[in-house]
């Protein structure tokens, strides 16, 4: 399958990918028994997620100029008899939708599955009178360790002369994931959850640990891979190409941000403010505290007096 040569850049948001899983996650729950105890669980897991059926549903978001950004997505109803979807159902949510984010348009749909199928370009014409480019987020359920990237892929249409016939095709589009500040807390969040096995904190750390020491690694591989680029380009070994070089100096003026004056200042008030909260936290707290006891004393205390005729408080 060919790329995509639209020019168009794709920012995509961590929300989408999570709705997506838990749309299949849901769906195949639904369709299928729970494995029994004593199976083995990464066959079953395989072999389910790949009888599981498909889901569908659309992705929504902004478009500045070239650059085409999906913050969110919202499911669909589709009739596999038809290979259509709920032009009623999908209306509704669209206004739904409006009416909480006024910004946001229907940039496309999504679906599970390894590829896109031949039965998927029905249903992407079938949004054109939507949007009259759509795309097509594809997310790949099936396990794969030896998988590096996300199993996620996004497609565009474009016209094709095949025997003389024009016909509409997917090409595959590259993307970079894009987040804000609440996705990152969420993500977080999520990944700091106890397992549903019980895992101890110990264990927990170590997932932790492990997880950032595999993100250095490939960051630190990445970089080294684009230093050798460079200096092949630089020794002529390959050809300049300066939309890399305007990339890669864009990256390089960011870095001395974080070791400005103002960086400096900035972070020793937030950090102070951090601070701040915290032992105001902690000194609520520990009044909360004082307040029981003293509370408890008193109890105790007029108690006491009662059954020796005096009814004078201690505090």
């Amino acid at each position: 399958m060919t790329s995509s040569s639209s020019g168009l850049t794709f920012k995509l948001h961590p929300l989408v990918i999570v709705n997506i899983s838990d749309h299949h996650t849901r769906v195949r729950s639904q369709s299928q028994p729970p494995v029994a105890n004593g199976g083995d669980a990464t066959s079953s897991s395989s072999s389910s997620n790949s009888l599981a059926p498909r889901v569908f549903g659309c992705v929504i978001g902004v478009q500045r100029g070239r650059t085409v950004e999906i913050f969110n997505s919202f499911e669909l109803l589709y009739d596999s008899s038809s290979h259509s979807l709920d032009r009623s159902f999908l209306e509704k949510k669209q206004e739904l939708y409006k009416k909480v984010f006024p910004n946001f348009y229907i940039l496309g749909w999504y679906s599970t599955g390894a590829d896109a199928e031949d039965s998927d370009m029905q249903i992407h014409k079938a949004l054109m009178d939507i949007n009259e480019s759509p795309v097509y987020v594809l997310l790949n359920t099936v396990i794969n360790h030896a998988q590096k990237d996300l199993p996620v892929t996004i497609f565009e249409s474009e016209m094709h002369v095949i025997d003389g016939i024009p016909q509409l095709r997917f090409v595959r589009s590259s993307y970079t994931i894009e987040t804000v500040e609440a996705e990152r807390i969420s993500v977080d969040h999520v990944a700091h959850l106890k397992p549903s096995d019980g895992g101890s904190a110990a264990t927990q750390l170590a997932a932790h640990l492990t997880g950032i020491h595999s993100a250095i690694k490939m960051l630190n591989s990445r970089i080294r891979v684009l230093h050798h680029y460079l200096n092949a380009m630089q020794k002529g070994e390959i050809p300049c190409e300066n939309s890399l070089l305007r990339q890669v100096s864009s990256l390089l003026r960011r870095l001395p941000a974080i070791e400005s004056e103002k960086f400096q200042d900035d972070f020793l008030m937030e950090y102070n403010d951090t601070l701040l909260i915290s032992y105001l936290a902690m000194f609520t707290d520990c009044s909360s505290t004082m307040n029981d006891v003293v509370d408890k004393i008193n109890i105790a205390y007029e108690r006491h007096t009662r059954r020796g005729g005096r009814t004078t408080a201690f505090i």
